[in-house]
């Protein structure tokens, strides 16, 4: 299975029409299979939080639209987070590569790690941690999820779901 494409796959069929990116090489692979996608416009952000404030104008221009960033910036997000998406009761998918887990080879990312799920439990936004392939076959309906209850949801993806840091 191309977890890339299924990714892609998933958000045009829930009508996702507008993603907005921050680089990060585990989401590569998605990221250019959404810029090769006709149905979804796609725009990278310089920051997380921009590209937040960017989802929030597609929403209101009546688009559905997703973020593609690392959890190493939930922190610069919080205030647009709390004072913006869930205000408003904006939806808002987040895939997030959660870095700093197992078998990460850059240390500094570690420190967000060890943050990152308690400052998303404290926001009381749903979190989902993608650790294997299969565990894409849930994405679909998290997105449902998000976009019914018009909430931000954030799905965590190890490197373990990306395979690796081609070690494996």
């Amino acid at each position: 299975m191309n977890i890339d494409k299924k990714i892609t796959d998933d958000l045009a069929a829930n009508d996702v029409s507008f993603v907005t990116t921050v680089p990060c090489k585990q989401l590569a692979g998605v990221i250019e299979e959404i810029d090769q996608r006709d149905g979804i416009f796609h725009i990278p952000s310089n920051k997380e939080d921009e590209g937040m404030g960017l989802c929030a104008g597609a929403w209101m221009g009546g688009k559905r639209p997703a973020i593609i960033m690392q959890n190493t910036a939930i922190g610069v997000t919080i205030n647009t987070l709390a004072t913006l998406i869930q205000y408003y009761r904006m939806p808002l998918p987040m895939l997030i590569s959660y870095r700093g887990e197992l078998r990460e080879p850059i240390a500094c990312q570690v420190e967000m790690a060890v943050h990152t799920k308690a400052l998303l439990a404290q926001l009381n936004i749903p979190t989902y941690h993608f650790h294997h392939q299969a565990d894409v076959e849930e994405f679909d309906a998290i997105l449902k999820y998000t976009f019914m209850c018009n909430k931000p949801v954030a799905i965590l993806t190890d490197a373990n779901f990306w395979g690796g840091y081609g070690d494996q």
